[in-house]
This record gives C-alpha cells, sequence and structure tokens, in this order.
C-alpha cells in the first residue's frame, strides 16, 4: 500500500516534501509533465491526458497497487483520467481543496472571479507564470515569512492550454471511495467553490484550518488525515 501524491498548478512534486516525512507508508510524489524529472517536455504541448499519463507511468513503473491517490488544487482534473486509466491499482481517492469544475466545462469556469484576472494576467505565449507577490496572496495566508519564500521559491511556470481544456469527468462515476480535505483558510480555492466540488463529488469531507497549500504550511495535520484515510 502507498500514497502517490500529485500536485496542483504551478508547483512540482517537491511542494510534497514537508508531508512525506510523516506519512506512514511509501509516498511517490508525481512530477507532472513541464517541470522537475520531465522538464524537458514543451509546456506548450501539454494536455490533461499528458498529465494523466505520466501519474500512470510512475504507478506503473513501481509496481503499485492498492494505491490512496492524493491530489492537490488542479490535480481534480487529472485524477478522474488516471481513474479510468489504471482502476485496479487506486483503492482511494483523497482531493485537496482540490478543483472540480461541471463535466464537460474548463477550469477557468470554475476560479473565482477574483483570482481568474491575476491568472489571466498571469498567460503568455501559452505558458501560466505566475508572480511571486500574486503567489504570495493567494497561497501563502496561514505562512510564516520563511515558509512563505520557500514556497515561492518552488514556483513552477504551467500550461496555460490545460486551464482551458474542457475536462473529462468520467473517472469519477467509478465506486472507488473519496475524501474531500475542505481548508477553511482557503484563498486560491475559496469557499464557495470548494463547496461546488463537494456537491459534484459527495464524498466523505474532512475539515482542516488552513490555507491553499496545507501539504506546507501545516504538513503534520494533513498527514494525520491521510494516515487515518490509509489505515
Amino acid at each position: 500500500m502507498a500514497f502517490v501524491l500529485i500536485h496542483g498548478a504551478s508547483f512540482g512534486a517537491n511542494c510534497w516534501d514537508e508531508l512525506i516525512p510523516h506519512l506512514s507508508a511509501e509516498a511517490l510524489a508525481v512530477d507532472l509533465p513541464g517541470r522537475g524529472t520531465r522538464a524537458e517536455v514543451d509546456l506548450g504541448t501539454v494536455t490533461l491526458a499528458d498529465c494523466a499519463d505520466a501519474v500512470r507511468e510512475d504507478i506503473e513503473a513501481k509496481d503499485l497497487r492498492d494505491v490512496v491517490l492524493v491530489g492537490h488544487s488542479f490535480a481534480g482534473v487529472t485524477i478522474p483520467r488516471v481513474l479510468d486509466l489504471i482502476p485496479d491499482r487506486i483503492r482511494h481517492v483523497v482531493l485537496v481543496s482540490a478543483v472540480v469544475p461541471a463535466d464537460g466545462s474548463r477550469v477557468l469556469d470554475q476560479i473565482d472571479p477574483g483570482v481568474r484576472g491575476l491568472v489571466e494576467q498571469s498567460i503568455a505565449d501559452g505558458v501560466y507564470h505566475q508572480t511571486r507577490e500574486g503567489a504570495a496572496a493567494m497561497l501563502c495566508n496561514d505562512m510564516d515569512e520563511a515558509t512563505t519564500a520557500s514556497t515561492l521559491n518552488r514556483l513552477a511556470d504551467d500550461s496555460a492550454a490545460l486551464l482551458s481544456e474542457t475536462v473529462n469527468l468520467s473517472g469519477y462515476s467509478r465506486e472507488i471511495p473519496r475524501t474531500y480535505v475542505h481548508l477553511t483558510r482557503d484563498q486560491c480555492y475559496v469557499e464557495e467553490l470548494q463547496q461546488r466540488s463537494i456537491a459534484l463529488l459527495r464524498p466523505d469531507v474532512i475539515d482542516l484550518d488552513t490555507g491553499h497549500m496545507a501539504m506546507i504550511s501545516a504538513p503534520e495535520k494533513l498527514a494525520a488525515v491521510l494516515n487515518a484515510v490509509h489505515g
């Protein structure tokens, strides 16, 4: 049994570094295409199918089974594609303030209007590039100065096309248990939007009093939730 961790937009696998030491089982943090171990991939070519393939490749390379699949933020639209690719390897899904727009819509359609403006201003030549100032406001409201700096130092460019690609949520129709970790101080994926995702998924819900990057700002708290799910 293992954890497989999928990061959100503008980050790579290293966003889980603080969390992994607190987990009770083996953990695999995946780099999606265009960053980290897959930095050679041109961001302008990346699709949601490519993201799901990257997760599948890493899971199959280690022959992991009985997986607790953990997705943060933007990973909410990658996970259902993974579930369709390798459903027999996944035991439980945990969504941490995960973006889940209506099936057939776009991630941009599910972003708070105030945040959406910041996102659209951060797109140029097919690349989504968050500024440190914008990211600090959205992601680091529950962090001290040192933790904020550490978080911002891990920012990565992302594919702008992923924000406007139509999502396919068919994988969520599979009978695989799921838990949604609702972050009560999140200023990025705000309360109303988390509640919309919860309404669509009808998961078990666990509240954490943290901002958007709980794996960095409160790794022990998030690990306790994941360890309890893992059993």
